[in-house]
């Protein structure tokens, strides 16, 4: 709900001008300068967009401060503990938790769209053994635009946008198995209908035709358990930009590439990546971790320390929390000695006890033991970004449809500041020196 508070004054130029301001639900407080740059020619200046609020929404809640994440109103904690992947993919899409018969239907209607369109066979077939699984990923995402063409209408009810979800959601799981069967030359294995949604996938990416491949319910549940951690978190980078390019009436598909290649970045999505590569390094080149992190703390360095710190929380991320237990438990079952999670043990202890770290409130986020985990499981480093891909397709699906429901509907349209020379004429090319 979003209560009208009193208005704000703004002093511009001699003259007074009252900007509403609101609150939402959880407290949070906007200014809306909508009307600003009509009354008054000033547009503002927010370099990276880190104090604008683009949009209102209903389904996620952070609270960086207090270490707080919930879906539609439900603590995140909740979710891992009692949900499943697709019961919180359900939850994030339509609104609220299903009753069973809408979670057996929705989980049928997964199943049901899991294979994809034999002719998309030939793009895999068609692109290099080297290609990236995140390129891959968002071209094959892409293409179900060309083989489902079917347009969400939001101004009548139909079927058209609960099949799309299924389809993206289903297909997406399918799509990277086949990334990785295809970057390692292994046939591709096809999802199994009495199979869950992470049992499939597991299925998929570790069976082939001589090992049919055992599941196991350690990491079914821990995989679960990653992709609700990330099936969600507000207006991030792939998210807005997701809801950028769905402002222009442009299909679900394409809005979903667009998340894809936005979270590519390392920056984004790549992180957990990084964390493994980071700890790689030092346990490659035989530095200690104090020393290590004394090189992080030299301004003359370029050392980062990565999977510490969150451009939101300002606490211990409560995803960081979970998953620092699941790593533990995963890797006592497997009954694996990663050095690497010693190291990462190691550098959390000291992190946490070192002044320069605390003063910055630079602590473990989820990628800090995310990608210990996938390695456990054996999937592989150029993969965990498509992990992250799958469990956040939730939220964007639900982002683009908030979007695309909110009336007015808006294209996305930023303002700049321009510092480019002035009028300049044109110089033949003669008389260039």
């Amino acid at each position: 709900m979003l209560e009208n508070l009193e208005p704000a004054k703004l002093e511009l130029e001699g003259k007074t001008y009252l900007l509403p301001t609101v609150r939402g639900s959880e407290g949070e407080k906007a200014i809306n300068i909508n009307s600003l740059r009509k009354d008054t020619s000033y547009v503002t200046l927010d370099n990276g967009f880190q104090n604008t609020g683009a949009c209102i929404s209903d389904i996620t809640f952070i609270d960086g401060d207090k270490g707080i994440l919930r879906y539609r109103g439900i603590p995140i904690e909740q979710l891992v503990e009692k949900s499943n992947f697709s019961e919180t993919a359900y939850l994030i899409v339509y609104g609220k938790l299903p009753d069973n018969d809408e979670y057996h239907k929705f989980a049928d209607t997964l199943n049901s769209h899991s294979m994809i369109h034999e002719d998309m066979l030939n793009f895999f077939h068609g692109l290099p053994n080297s290609a990236h699984p995140m390129g891959i990923l968002s071209s094959m995402v892409n293409s179900l635009s060309v083989f489902y063409p079917e347009v969400y209408d939001p101004e009548r009810e139909n079927e058209a946008f609960d099949v799309a979800v299924a389809r993206v959601i289903a297909k997406i799981r399918t799509i990277a198995a086949f990334s990785y069967k295809k970057s390692i030359g292994e046939p591709f294995v096809y999802p199994k209908h009495r199979y869950k949604y992470c049992a499939n996938f597991l299925h998929m990416m570790f069976a082939s035709p001589v090992n049919d491949y055992k599941l196991d319910h350690v990491l079914i549940k821990a995989l679960n358990q990653l992709l609700i951690l990330h099936a969600d978190h507000e207006q991030n980078c792939s998210t807005s930009t997701v809801r950028l390019v769905g402002s222009s009436q442009v299909n679900l598909y394409a809005s979903i590439c667009a998340g894809i290649c936005a979270l590519w970045g390392p920056l984004h999505g790549g992180a957990n990546q990084k964390v493994i590569e980071m700890l790689g390094y030092i346990k490659d080149q035989g530095i200690s971790v104090q020393d290590y992190l004394q090189m992080v703390k030299d301004k003359k360095n370029s050392i980062r320390l990565m999977g510490f710190g969150h451009r939101v929380y300002k606490n211990y991320d409560p995803r960081a929390k979970i998953i620092k237990k699941t790593c533990r438990e995963v890797l006592d079952h497997l009954n694996i000695k990663d050095p690497l999670l010693d190291l990462a043990m190691e550098m959390e202890e000291a992190a946490l006890n070192d002044d320069y770290f605390i003063e910055r409130k630079l602590y473990p986020n989820v990628d800090f033991y995310s990608g210990i985990i996938y390695k456990a499981m054996g999937i592989p480093l150029d993969m965990f970004t498509v992990m992250f891909a799958i469990g956040r397709l939730p939220g964007w699906i639900a982002q683009w449809k908030e979007m695309r429901d909110f009336k007015p509907v808006k294209i996305g349209r930023p303002r700049q500041i321009y510092t480019g020379p002035n009028l300049t004429d044109f110089t033949p090319m003669q008389e260039r020196k």
